[in-house]
């Protein structure tokens, strides 16, 4: 979609109408796409990323900018950032029907990495995979609400899967003994990949007890393969469980 606004003669393209209705009246916002769902989900911070420019239209694709009179009356200000601001949190973003069922079809994916990257299979103490998770999914004929940010409704996708499948919460507790020739360098590319470090022994070799996220298992695994040419050695020890509310899906 392509817009010419009359009244600064922006040409604006690649724009997401977001529309509300306040005081009998339409208001619209132009945005980029992408970004609408970014700033809602706390993603995105900067407003300029998100806005294609601070004016309050009454119809984007014609340019119509809105009175300044009417935006008054109806927001109680003529701030246009602070109007803006409102419009983006409360108002409706305008899709297609394709853009629509493709914006479903990411959020699906999003939502089955997240469980992918946060469970495990409790008896094998492994992870899942994305795309198995994905056919559980749809085996349950979960339906993907677009109001709804991807981390709750993973959470709700996990309990609904306890239902039909082995599958747990956890932390995954690992021991990983590496030759301390490679000790320094590896440890530095795994501690990001750690969620908590309950030990750690430097003396001859390096041996780490960690809590991981089982998302991050394989890369680990890969890692200390690649790195110690096959010296080194990794085993899962236990799970730990993670509580609802112990800990936010970050």
């Amino acid at each position: 979609m392509s817009i010419f606004t009359p009244t600064n003669q922006i040409r604006l393209t690649n724009v997401a109408v977001v529309r509300m209705k306040k005081g009998g009246k339409r208001f619209e916002i132009a945005c980029y796409k992408n970004k609408v769902m970014s700033w809602r989900s706390g993603a995105e911070k900067d407003l300029d990323e998100v806005l294609q420019t601070h004016t309050v239209f009454t119809n984007v694709s014609k340019g119509q900018v809105a009175k300044k009179d009417d935006l008054s009356k109806s927001f109680g200000t003529d701030d246009l950032t602070e109007i803006c601001k409102q419009i983006l949190a409360k108002g409706e973003l305008q899709v297609s029907d394709k853009e629509r069922q493709s914006q479903l079809e990411q959020m699906f994916r999003d939502i089955a990495t997240i469980v992918a990257e946060k469970c495990v299979n409790p008896e094998t103490k492994r992870p899942y995979t994305v795309s198995l998770i994905e056919r559980a999914m749809k085996d349950i004929h979960y339906s993907v609400k677009a109001s709804k940010s991807t981390k709750q409704q993973a959470l709700e996708v996990i309990r609904q899967l306890k239902e039909s499948m082995q599958i747990q919460r956890a932390h995954m507790r690992l021991r990983f003994i590496v030759p301390a020739k490679e000790g320094k360098r590896l440890k530095e590319k795994l501690k990001p990949l750690m969620k908590v470090v309950e030990s750690e022994d430097f003396d001859d070799q390096l041996e780490m007890v960690c809590l991981i996220d089982p998302g991050c298992f394989r890369e680990i695994d890969e890692l200390i393969r690649c790195e110690t040419k096959g010296k080194g050695s990794l085993e899962v020890l236990s799970l730990k469980d993670v509580e609802e509310g112990d800990e936010k899906l970050e």
